[in-house]
């Protein structure tokens, strides 16, 4: 495998606009479908398979994930959300990856993945509640094989790997059978991979040879911290020291995450072991919306990032092969008109909990201590009644 120059450049020297010749590249900036190389070509067979309606499927997805972040966004800074964490920008890397998804693979997100709930079939309205306050996660994991978001970093790299090892052990690995073969995927960003929950994921990953696939999306900012201060050499180039294969895609080509995606996980579900997929991309905007990025980055970075924009490049792409008409474009946006007005319908309409219901489902049985700390809770704010408070 091939080094990027930018890993061995001095620290604060590293060009984060540039992915280096390792990177798996379908489409250039302007939707031009790139000549096939020796990055791409493992993934070329996957990209020729796919049909003009797949990638209507995934412009739509694109702008769809799109304007759910924009309306969360705008939800917060009018006092509807406490906080909101953006993928602006991201939106390629979580739809190809959210793609390449069967029903009956599982996703471990962090708390930016509402491009890959959109894929696997969470209502946009139930990722609101918990940035809203009124519930403790808002939706059954269970229901779309997506697990709850994660606010502990790095923290659902583990409970992914644990997974993974527990449908290897059930048997659903490697059969053959297309409907019951199964895999996971664990979502994370590049300051993720500087927690110790990360890397000893990985080493019990790579032991066991489980059915799992690491994405890490790499939007070069760890909060305020450039990946300079993270690592010293890039994710996907790690992954060898613990035992499996590491790629590097274009995270803002939404057909080569797809691809890198699909392969990966193909092969865990087949009983080949992990993968980690470093879509390399960037946060266009805040790290949330407490945060103010003018502080540490310079806006000519931005500029030049906004010009490699994952949706403006897929659309080029479908008008250059005659994939869709502005006919379709525009229904599209309309769409997305109507879907933030329902998601601002339903927030403002969320209803507030009952106070016990913090304590439920802590344990599976009722558990005397946190029964009495619900029932002091209770006493507590029902002694205010009446009180004129």
């Amino acid at each position: 495998m091939r080094h990027h120059e930018s890993v061995v450049t001095p620290a604060g020297e590293h060009d984060i606009t540039d992915g280096g010749p390792d990177m798996v590249q379908f489409l250039d900036a302007e939707g031009n479908r790139l000549e096939t190389n020796e990055s791409n070509a493992p993934y070329a067979e996957i990209v020729e398979a796919l049909t003009a309606e797949d990638g209507r499927a995934m412009y739509r997805d694109l702008v769809l994930v799109r304007r759910v972040d924009a309306e969360g966004h705008a939800l917060q800074r009018q006092g509807e959300l406490g906080l909101w964490p953006s993928l602006l920008g991201q939106e390629a890397a979580q739809v190809g990856a959210g793609r390449a998804m069967r029903p009956q693979d599982y996703a471990f997100p962090g708390y930016r993945e509402h491009g890959v709930a959109w894929c696997k079939g969470v209502p946009p309205e139930n990722l609101l509640g918990m940035f809203r306050g009124v519930n403790n996660g808002g939706w059954d994991s269970n229901e779309n094989n997506f697990h709850l978001y994660t606010i502990v970093i790095g923290n659902q790299m583990l409970h992914a790997t644990g997974y993974a090892m527990g449908i290897q052990r059930d048997g659903a690995v490697g059969t053959g059978d297309e409907s019951r073969d199964a895999a996971v995927m664990a979502f994370t960003g590049d300051g993720g991979t500087a927690q110790g929950d990360y890397n000893e994921a990985l080493v019990f990953a790579g032991v066991a040879n489980a059915p799992v696939v690491f994405f890490v999306q790499n939007n070069q900012w760890a909060i305020s911290e450039p990946n300079y201060k993270q690592f010293r050499i890039p994710p996907y180039l790690r992954a060898r020291g613990f035992g499996f294969p590491g790629v590097r895609v274009d995270g803002n080509d939404v057909l080569a995450s797809y691809a890198v995606s699909k392969a990966a996980m193909d092969a865990a579900r087949a009983g080949q072991g992990p993968t980690l997929i470093e879509a390399f991309t960037y946060r266009m905007g805040a790290h949330t919306t407490s945060d103010d990025p003018t502080k540490y980055r310079i806006a000519a970075e931005v500029d030049i990032w906004r010009e490699k924009d994952p949706i403006k490049r897929m659309r080029g792409f479908m008008e250059k092969n005659g994939h869709a008409d502005q006919e379709f474009f525009d229904a599209v946006d309309a769409e997305a008109d109507e879907i933030a007005a329902r998601i601002r319908k339903a927030c403002q309409e969320m209803p507030n909990p009952e106070l016990p219901t913090m304590f439920d489902n802590i344990y599976v049985d009722e558990h005397p201590v946190v029964a009495a700390e619900r029932d002091e809770f209770v006493a507590y704010h029902a002694s205010f009644e009446g009180a004129g408070h």
